[in-house]
């Protein structure tokens, strides 16, 4: 089941998952994840410092994902898509889409969309 996230509304949204995870791939398109405590500021996700492999990733393949899993069994994970930038250390991430998602429950546990 996926919610689509309003990116005017990421902020808000934010606020109810704590780390996160930012993930990337390299030359061989395999994936690479770090923990990330990421900070939205001016549309803008900070991830923080990347280490080498990350930083090396983003300048090759710049589209990432950073992913927050649920705070409880049976939540919401959401999952940010964007295009990433290196910023001396630091990953810096502008948000394209973002959703909640979970595996599908009873029909009657859905959660509304917000207008």
């Amino acid at each position: 089941m996926s919610v689509p996230v309003d990116l005017d509304k990421l902020a808000g949204t934010l606020t109810e998952f704590g780390s996160g995870y930012l993930i990337t791939v390299g030359e061989d398109f395999c994936a690479h994840i770090i923990a990330v405590e990421p900070v939205l500021t001016k549309g803008v996700l900070d991830t923080g410092p990347a280490g080498t492999t990350t930083g090396r990733n983003v300048a090759a393949h710049p589209d990432v994902t950073v992913l927050w899993p649920p705070r409880e069994p049976g939540g919401f994970t959401l999952i940010v898509d964007g295009r990433a930038e290196l910023a001396g250390d630091h990953v810096r991430m502008r948000p394209a889409h973002a959703v909640l998602h979970r595996k599908a429950a009873a029909r009657n546990d859905c959660r509304p969309l917000e207008k």
